[in-house]
């Protein structure tokens, strides 16, 4: 231990540090072994408490001075035999019961690799860079509640390379894992998500960037997923000019969302404000356009809607939704719940160290982010108390049984444990 000590510092810090271990018992209760709840919230006090880059060997030293700690953590995220999913569930609902969330959202993490070797890397042109880089790709789930956005569950992408039986093994991926499309992932956390949660939500997200989002909307709906979700002009949409309940009703005319909304959109002349994800107290004013098509699969009809910017300029982004029977008021500010998605991404990324797991296998890198995100859900929802940070106080406050223990008594995860 290093430094003054301060009485009053002293039990903040501890405080704060019971505080975490209380939440990492919920989180991951499903940890078959009590040390491994304990790595667990020695893991998030340390990306709570470590500004800048967030090394495996930052996190221990800022909880403990042992000299195998380091060590011990890496073993405990890359080689530790726990399942990541079930922490994920009760970080969901954890999050569900303290947020009440309206809808959830889908955001795309990039994150820059060097070399081949980490599971799942590839080239990739990332649009916020503006050019190609060595990347891998993951697909996040948050719950939202307006801007407050809290990742809970996550996806990583394997392009098809990553069928090589020789990358796989090396990176440790399940055989049931496959490269697939990135909607399929999308259809994925919304199966995960919806046996988590105690109340259903609906997906808000923009789906222009996506192939075949046709096929994605078509498989929420047979699942029963509810959506708001902004769509391609191109979108194929069925007209409501035949007998649909006649045999023939299967060749009904298709034509674009673009054409559709044109040609029989009701103008709704209503102008409303609403928080936008930009600048902060920026406001988005929309006039809605509805119209009710169908989806070529579908057998119920949805919403179309669109939605102009303020100052005219720029084509109408089209909006399509099941929740035929929500108002338009309630429609549109759920659908600004994906513009806040993309500053939670950067949340995780600069004060969370989203981008700098050094681990390379597939477990070890869900594992990181599953600590990761129940880190930003902390640090947003839990009761307000003196955030631990790494110089605030004693490194004893690391959270053992109660009474804590000094530092450098931590008891290491056994090899392969």
């Amino acid at each position: 231990m290093t430094g003054p000590v301060y009485e009053s510092d002293h039990t903040s810090v501890l405080a704060a540090g019971r505080k975490v271990t209380e939440f990492a018992d919920q989180v991951f209760t499903r940890l078959p072994r009590a040390d491994q709840r304990r790595w667990a919230a020695a893991y998030l006090l340390g990306l709570l408490a470590v500004s800048g880059r967030k090394s495996v060997r930052s996190l221990a030293a800022a909880v403990t001075d042992s000299p195998t700690a380091s060590q011990s953590m890496h073993r405990f995220v890359n080689s530790s035999p726990w399942e990541w999913q079930p922490a994920r569930a009760e970080l969901a609902r954890w999050t569900e019961q303290r947020l009440r969330p309206t809808a959830w959202t889908v955001g795309t993490a990039v994150v820059p690799k060097r070399g081949n070797q980490s599971c799942g890397v590839h080239r990739r042109f990332d649009p916020v860079a503006g050019r190609s880089v060595n990347c891998q790709v993951a697909t996040g789930l948050f719950l939202a509640a307006g801007r407050v956005q809290i990742p809970v569950d996550w996806r990583l992408h394997l392009p098809r390379e990553w069928s090589d039986e020789r990358l796989r093994r090396r990176a440790r991926i399940p055989e049931s894992v496959q490269p697939v499309p990135e909607w399929v992932h999308i259809l994925d956390l919304a199966d995960s998500l919806a046996s988590a949660l105690l109340t259903p939500l609906p997906l808000v997200a923009d789906l222009r960037a996506y192939e075949q989002p046709d096929r994605l909307l078509h498989g929420l709906r047979q699942r029963g997923h509810d959506f708001v979700v902004t769509v391609p002009d191109t979108l194929p949409v069925v007209l409501p000019l035949v007998n649909q309940g006649a045999r023939g009703s299967h060749a009904a005319p298709l034509v674009s969302a673009r054409r559709f909304l044109d040609a029989h959109g009701e103008v709704l002349r209503t102008v409303m404000a609403s928080p936008h994800g930009g600048a902060a107290g920026a406001k988005r004013i929309v006039t809605a356009v509805a119209s009710l098509p169908r989806g070529p699969r579908a057998q119920r009809f949805c919403r179309l809607f669109a939605e102009y910017r303020a100052d005219g300029q720029g084509a109408p982004a089209l909006w399509m939704t099941t929740l035929v029977h929500r108002s338009m008021d309630e429609l549109i500010e759920l659908a600004g719940a994906h513009a806040w998605t993309p500053g939670a991404l950067r949340r995780m990324e600069g004060r969370f160290g989203l981008q700098d797991f050094e681990g390379r296998s597939f477990p070890g890198w869900h594992r990181n982010v599953t600590l990761v995100s129940a880190a930003c859900a902390y640090s947003r929802l839990a009761e307000s108390e003196p955030a631990p940070t790494a110089s605030a106080g004693p490194k004893a406050a690391w959270p053992h049984a109660s009474p804590p223990v000094r530092a450098g008594a931590l008891s290491a995860p056994k090899q392969g444990s």
